[in-house]
């Protein structure tokens, strides 16, 4: 992985701006894990009903994916990002005021669709923007999703300990002032000399090695989004004990994200890392489900170690495994993988009633942990490539594309 020259903070005011709204579209993801009991206690629904929080956030942003390009090649990236924060302010806003489980489940659903406009653009328009290339992007992207998954459940926990209500409220706030400071420091970016087609996305997951990483990120985030969704309820804790756990899980996942990951792949190489990260994360688990409470709790944070270093090899894998624009990769790529984070938070709970154990949900998800890590191995091939040919090619486009995926 070329490391950049340039420190990452030495960014232009946008791209900061950008990169500022991007921690608290991150907050939104992990900002209900504190508060998934008391939303249950408080709406009389079942664990089951509200793991639907995470399906129809997920579910949304999957088939999302295929319109943010279309929409920003049309109408540019920074109205683009606007539009998506415009979506988060007012269905974060609605989700607060929601009367039962199936209004909230609703209005998350129009949240996801905003973060899925939002999240992908801010991408694009980072790459685009920053100083130090595409890989000082992509770690600053990276310290930005690391950030707002650690800060999401503090914040959670800490609105949430006077009412479930608060954390919903106070996301949109935080997008609002999100809004305003893309409006005043983000100038309008030169729309591409092509406009990105809704199945252009499918057609690029044609390329062997972009199809391969999207099947193992499917995998991947399968493991993921049952620690997120369903390890809150095995815990049992109050909003505030919670909120520090993943707190903690949020914290390594940024650390090793931004730098630990990186240097790993200097010495092992990104598949082997990637490969046995996958694994390692897959005994986490499956520690995690047959252990003690204490023992869950510090497998739960030690996780966020994996899984920071799995985002961050799968989102350069993602952007440069094929020779399809990264905007265009990126979309076919999150595409696949994002309907994974919609199916666990809705079968773990679900698997957990139809066996009578805890247990069986952690052993599924170590088993679709190791499923990621085998095609990781069995694709390897299409997975390498000819990394000075996409650099120069990819390099080429970041001079000229900003707009999102």
């Amino acid at each position: 992985m070329y490391m950049p020259s340039t420190s990452l903070l030495r960014q232009p005011r946008a791209v900061w701006a950008t990169a500022g709204a991007s921690v608290v579209a991150f907050m939104g993801i992990g900002l209900v894990d504190p508060i998934l009991p008391s939303i249950a206690g408080g709406l009389n629904a079942t664990p089951g009903q509200v793991s639907l929080l995470f399906t129809s956030y997920f579910l949304i942003t999957a088939v999302a994916m295929l319109l943010t390009g279309y929409v920003s090649s049309r109408i540019g990236g920074r109205r683009t990002l606007l539009l998506g924060l415009a979506f988060v302010v007012v269905f974060a806003g609605l989700a607060g005021t929601s009367g039962s489980v199936g209004e909230l489940v609703a209005f998350r659903a129009g949240w996801g669709l905003g973060n899925a406009l939002f999240v992908s653009t801010a991408l694009a328009v980072i790459v685009g923007a920053a100083a130090g290339g595409s890989a000082a992007a992509i770690l600053l992207y990276e310290s930005a999703l690391g950030l707002g998954m650690a800060c999401g459940p503090l914040l959670g926990a800490l609105l949430g300990d006077a009412s479930w209500r608060y954390p919903f409220f106070g996301t949109a706030f935080l997008m609002a002032v999100g809004f305003l400071c893309i409006t005043a420091f983000l100038k309008e970016q030169p729309k591409p000399a092509r406009k990105t087609s809704v199945l252009d996305p499918i057609r690029a997951l044609g390329h062997g090695g972009l199809a391969s990483a999207a099947v193992s990120a499917f995998f991947y985030n399968y493991t993921f989004f049952t620690v997120l969704a369903f390890t809150p309820f095995v815990l049992d804790m109050s909003p505030y004990r919670s909120g520090a756990v993943f707190f903690a899980w949020g914290v390594l996942l940024a650390v090793f994200s931004v730098l630990v990951a990186p240097r790993m792949q200097r010495r092992f190489g990104s598949l082997r890392v990637l490969g046995g990260s996958l694994v390692l994360l897959a005994a986490d688990v499956l520690v995690l489900g047959y252990g003690d409470h204490t023992t869950a709790v510090v497998c739960t944070i030690l996780s966020g170690a994996f899984i920071g270093v799995n985002n961050t090899v799968y989102t350069e894998l993602a952007l440069g495994v094929s020779d399809a624009p990264r905007p265009v990769a990126s979309a076919g790529y999150n595409f696949v993988r994002w309907f994974a984070a919609a199916a666990a938070p809705y079968f773990a709970p679900r698997i957990e009633e139809w066996t009578g154990s805890v247990r069986v949900p952690f052993v599924v998800a170590a088993v679709t942990a190791v499923a990621g890590a085998l095609v990781v191995v069995v694709r390897r091939n299409a997975l390498t490539h000819d990394v000075e040919e996409l650099e120069t090619l990819h390099a080429t486009e970041d001079s000229v594309t900003v707009f999102a995926n």
